[in-house]
């Protein structure tokens, strides 16, 4: 009775006695698997990419900045323009559908002096919550809390890159600065926020509201001592404002005279739809790429078929030879059923580490220092369809004609070419 140990040793017998062919066949197998990794692995990267930098920025979040009334819906001639206020904050607090909602004073036009450097990164007048609407990681001491606002307090929370340019090498916690000749008390500074080049969010410094309308409220013509820059808020239902965005338009065009169906009235910027619209385009990409991956998996696929095709088309005089000796059909399948399988396993797994240690390295060497993007990285389900449909194919490629040749008689097998 032949053992497992006897099938294995036919089966590399087999594999080393055409050890080209073997090479090819898995070396086409190995660069499929590999080709629909990567490219699965490149779409992912692309959005985990876009979703990490608009986690940077603020996670449903939908910002509404001071507008223009058109006198006709549509047109854009005699628009009157109007502001935002802390009492527009507060009607919008008021609404059910909105789970928070901060109002913004920001100006790019202030000065920081320290006792040892200068520079002009923009001021924020900020409410508490901002911190919490917003990605603003607190690395030292506090943020602006509500007894800053309520007090009016002269206290200023230091972004990452204005800390280092007004206090280098030293310690920040206590030391004042001043904004454009007013001095500041340093509370609290703030963590990485910007990737790459691109780091005016680093230097940004925070102060109470109620103090940024106290000594550097907007300027201009018919423009109110309390007005913002901004209001920021976020919908009650993660990830959707259909209930929301209406409700807040009805609040904004009641306080300030106008229908809220002007949609030309309301200046926005909606992270929510710009998740959603990326969220699409990287399903479209992960398609086609994966198609790409596919596709070439599929010649994997064909070629392991061919192969397998003319080894048992080879190997019929063989499997004749078998049978005449005693071998039981089953014994023969299962021949053929190994040499599938290990070709293909073996080939899938060298495909996976290969490429799977390519992308390891890509994330060691890239990760953060693309805006936007997120190296390659292994998709767990392409590596899983990968060596399944290959494994099958192998097998399937191997078992047919082989059942086929099992089945002819002894004597019609050894005749066969």
């Amino acid at each position: 009775m032949q053992t497992f140990a006897d099938t294995l040793g036919q089966v590399f017998r087999a594999i080393a006695a055409n050890k080209l062919r073997s090479f090819l066949t898995m070396f086409g197998i190995a660069w499929g698997v590999g080709s629909l990794l990567v490219l699965v692995g490149l779409g992912e990267g692309f959005r985990s990419g876009q979703h990490r930098q608009l986690a940077t920025f603020g996670n449903d979040v939908v910002l509404m900045f001071n507008g223009t009334i058109p006198a006709v819906a549509n047109q854009h001639t005699g628009m009157r323009p109007y502001q935002l206020t802390p009492g527009d904050v507060e009607a919008i607090r008021a609404l059910p559908e909105v789970r928070g909602v901060t109002g913004l004073l920001n100006r790019n036009d202030l000065y920081e002096v320290s006792a040892y450097a200068n520079t002009s990164g923009q001021v924020l007048g900020v409410e508490p919550n901002f911190a919490e609407i917003r990605f603003v990681p607190v690395a030292e001491g506090r943020f602006i809390n509500a007894a800053d606002v309520a007090d009016h307090r002269r206290v200023v929370v230091l972004g990452l890159k204005s800390g280092q340019l007004l206090f280098p090498g030293r310690p920040k916690l206590g030391e004042t600065i001043t904004i454009n000749d007013v001095i500041f008390t340093v509370v609290g500074s703030v963590g990485t926020i910007s990737r790459g080049n691109n780091d005016g969010d680093n230097q940004k410094v925070y102060i109470p509201v109620t103090t940024m309308h106290d000594l550097f409220a907007m300027k201009g013509e018919n423009v109110p001592h309390d007005a913002l820059t901004s209001i920021q808020w976020q919908p009650a239902t993660h990830g959707d404002t259909t209930a929301a965005l209406p409700a807040v338009h009805r609040v904004i065009a009641q306080r300030h005279g106008f229908d809220p169906a002007m949609k030309d009235a309301f200046q926005e910027w909606d992270t929510i739809t710009e998740e959603h619209m990326i969220g699409a385009i990287f399903d479209a990409m992960d398609v086609f790429l994966g198609g790409v991956g596919i596709v070439t998996l599929a010649l994997g696929a064909v070629g392991i078929i061919n192969i397998m095709l003319v080894s048992v088309t080879e190997r019929t005089r063989e499997i004749g030879v078998l049978k005449a000796i005693g071998a039981t059909r089953r014994s023969i399948l299962s021949q053929f059923f190994w040499e599938g399988l290990l070709l293909t396993g073996f080939s899938g797994v060298i495909g996976i580490v290969v490429s799977g240690g390519g992308m390891w390295v890509l994330q060691k060497l890239l990760t953060g220092k693309i805006p936007g993007f997120d190296p390659p990285r292994l998709v767990p389900w392409s590596a899983a369809l990968a060596m399944a449909s290959l494994t099958l194919c192998g097998v399937v490629a191997g078992l047919y004609p082989a059942s086929k040749a099992a089945e002819l008689d002894p004597i019609e097998a050894l005749r066969r070419e």
